[in-house]
């Protein structure tokens, strides 16, 4: 019943407001009410990913699971790693609702959220709750609308966070916080590097763990900007970067909910992201491994964002919509694919296609 339950799991959402299905599916999680993956996964999809072992390359973007509530429930659905948040220092409501749209024609979603969260207390307190449970589990953060220091903001994430997550991301890229794009700017991402690498600095300097730092860009960076912005991050060694966030760009809809202010998640949004995500992967040289966002709903899609530079992947919204069962979808299709290109690894394959990709126009 419950394995009924489970695949019927898009339909029966659908039935509800965008955000209450959010937050129903959210209470089933704590419950345990879906299936745990059923099999140990196949040798040749674990990838490693700044110092870390990953047992496959799939995890649920941020935005999902803001407040921690639910990382070990992500794990046992069969994804390699969880990444919870965006959190930010205080607590914030977020933009007023209706703040959430499904538009199911194109398979997208519309977000003006506005980093809606408990704050970092309410989410450090439960990653010290499973500390010692194991598993990856990733903290995205970012500042508050109303902070007058936004740098100093990340900061406080990464002394936060820093003895409990496996890795922080850098969360610079939402269309939903007004002006905070501007810190992709290379100078203002200097300052802003230069300060956190001081911060994580200083934790090992007291004995405690350095995270690794993953930085997450907007595909609406314009491409004579992208390569010094990478530029500025190979520079500073950053540990990853992920591609990309939500876009304010409507090319191609057809819904109605399409004129909602906010940043679009989807299938709208695989081409221009998996595009930028091989120029990333090239001009960074293939230094610096990468998370692929942005329209994964089907297992070709996972291949395609990893043939063309990235080492793990991240879903959301595809979820939405093929419900939970697209996780073991994708790695029976990515075990297949290292099969047939006789492979010993998925990482074998990471980049394959990363030239073509980057030659292709931004905008398809």
């Amino acid at each position: 019943m419950l394995k009924r339950v489970f695949d019927l799991a898009p339909q029966l959402l659908a039935l509800l407001p965008p955000e209450a299905a959010h937050e129903a599916t959210l209470k089933a999680l704590e419950l345990r009410l879906f299936p745990a993956s059923p099999d140990p996964d196949h040798p040749c999809l674990a990838v490693r990913f700044a110092g870390l072992a990953l047992p496959n390359p799939i995890g649920i973007a941020a935005g999902f699971d803001k407040d921690a509530r639910v990382p070990d429930a992500v794990l046992d659905l069969g994804c390699g790693f969880a990444e919870v948040g965006t959190v930010t220092p205080r607590p914030q409501a977020g933009n007023p609702q209706p703040r959430l749209f499904r538009l199911p024609l194109d398979r997208a979603v519309i977000n003006r959220l506005g980093f809606n969260n408990a704050g970092h207390e309410a989410a450090l307190q439960r990653l010290l709750q499973r500390r010692t449970r194991g598993g990856v589990v990733g903290v995205n953060i970012g500042a508050n609308k109303g902070a007058v220091d936004r740098i100093a903001d990340y900061v406080r994430g990464i002394e936060a966070f820093g003895g409990v997550a496996s890795y922080i991301a850098v969360n610079i890229s939402s269309p939903n916080t007004p002006g905070l794009r501007d810190l992709q700017a290379p100078a203002a991402l200097d300052e802003l590097l230069g300060r956190l690498l001081e911060a994580r600095a200083k934790l090992g300097a007291a004995g405690r763990r350095k995270p690794p730092l993953v930085v997450k860009l907007s595909p609406d960076i314009a491409e004579q900007d992208l390569e010094p912005i990478v530029a500025r991050l190979v520079a500073h060694a950053v540990d990853g970067i992920a591609v990309a966030n939500t876009t304010l760009s409507r090319r191609g809809l057809t819904e109605p909910a399409a004129r909602e202010a906010g940043g679009l998640s989807g299938r709208p949004l695989f081409h221009r992201a998996t595009v930028m995500l091989a120029k990333v992967y090239q001009a960074s040289g293939g230094k610096i491994p990468l998370v692929g966002i942005g329209g994964i709903d089907s297992g070709e899609a996972a291949l395609a964002k990893i043939r063309a530079g990235a080492t793990l992947i991240q879903l959301y919204t595809g979820l939405i919509y093929e419900g939970p069962g697209l996780i073991q979808r994708i790695k029976a299709h990515l075990t297949e694919a290292v099969r047939n290109a006789g492979a010993a690894s998925i990482a074998d394959l990471v980049g394959h296609d990363a030239q073509a990709w980057a030659a292709k126009p931004l905008d398809a």
